[in-house]
């Protein structure tokens, strides 16, 4: 190949990498200012200054500066308002950056957290402590969010230990959570079937998934565990590269351990993933449709895949959380119920525009 042409490719290279880089910075804009102005909406419409206030009186260490209503108003900000929409962008991270990873580990686009058994599992070990749980702890928030995390790992342990005997391979690792993620569910289902009403109906609500009720706490905690997870998952996009691009031959080829890369992989994103669903309870599709999605706008490539997921993933969360707060207002739809149903059809369309060639 000759010298100029070498060129060519290269220049060619780092321009498609500068448009990425554009596309992901706007689009990272577009996140934050919508995220502000989604603060503003809900059943008492606020404005952009009186949020800027607000994080400003937050931040001096009092949110009592004026009027009662005025301070009344900066509380439901900075206390409600403000959370949930971090939450949301924190879900979507964690969630879309797990299913990058877990799909890429496996070579398999149909792989999502969900899928894997993680969602139902959690769902299992908050069903378990709502109907079952006594004492101060158990009837607690925190005692279900604990069980649905404790259960989550139990899941991927399960999943682990079963994949490991058979050799880690990538159909092992699926369809062994496919399995689990049908045994979870029968579980919680026979679970349902005893319980009494009262505590049936609030079973069934939390595996609605929603952001209602989050407070700062709910955000610190799965902020620390999706930072870091996330984190970790993007040092090694090079290795992720390598592992969606060929069998596990190739792979050793290159000198990566494809075993060890996809257990790392597959227990990064299930802590992510139970960090997050334990707060906000069963929420599916995200982590199937937003990779999808980034790889049709920056490619395979996951030194840009797992970024843009990420801003696909909350953007898609935090827009599916303002439609079910205002298409039915006083009453909030949760974000669980409205994901699916902007996430379906765009996802079919999607296949039906031809883009099956960029989902594999």
């Amino acid at each position: 190949m000759k010298t100029a042409e070498i060129t060519d490719i290269r220049d060619r290279y780092e321009r498609s990498n500068r448009n990425k880089l554009t596309v992901l910075a706007v689009s990272a804009a577009v996140m934050a200012m919508l995220g502000i102005f989604f603060v503003t909406i809900g059943v008492t419409d606020t404005n952009i200054v009186q949020v800027a206030k607000a994080v400003a009186a937050w931040a001096g260490g009092s949110l009592d500066t004026g009027t009662s209503a005025q301070n009344a108003a900066y509380k439901i900000i900075v206390l409600m308002r403000l959370p949930r929409v971090v939450l949301a962008v924190i879900a979507g991270i964690g969630l879309s950056v797990s299913g990058v990873a877990m799909q890429s580990v496996t070579r398999n686009p149909l792989v999502s957290p969900f899928t894997m058994g993680i969602s139902s599992a959690s769902a299992f070990g908050a069903s378990m402590c709502i109907v079952f749980g006594s004492g101060m702890f158990f009837k607690s928030e925190l005692g279900i969010i604990s069980c649905a995390f404790a259960s989550a790992v139990v899941c991927i342990t399960i999943v682990y230990a079963i994949s490991t005997k058979a050799g880690m391979g990538p159909e092992t690792v699926v369809l062994t959570g496919i399995a689990l993620n049908y045994f979870f569910s029968a579980l919680t289902s026979t679970i349902e079937f005893f319980a009494q009403e009262h505590k049936l109906a609030a079973v069934v609500q939390w595996t609605f998934g929603t952001f209602n009720g989050t407070v700062w706490r709910d955000v610190l905690f799965s902020g620390v565990f999706v930072i870091i997870c996330s984190t970790v998952i993007m040092v090694h996009f090079i290795k992720l590269n390598a592992m969606a691009s060929g069998d596990d031959e190739l792979v050793k080829s290159l000198g990566v351990n494809p075993q060890k890369i996809r257990a790392v992989m597959c227990l990064l994103s299930v802590f992510m993933t139970a960090a997050v669903i334990s707060f906000t309870g069963v929420i599916g599709f995200v982590g199937l449709v937003a990779p999808h999605i980034a790889r049709i706008l920056v490619g395979n490539d996951h030194k840009f895949l797992i970024p843009f997921s990420a801003v696909t993933g909350s953007l898609l969360l935090m827009v599916s959380d303002v439609v079910g707060k205002t298409i039915l207002s006083p009453v909030s739809i949760p974000v669980g119920i409205v994901v699916s149903f902007l996430g379906v059809p765009l996802f079919i369309n999607l296949i039906v525009k031809g883009k099956r060639g960029n989902l594999s």
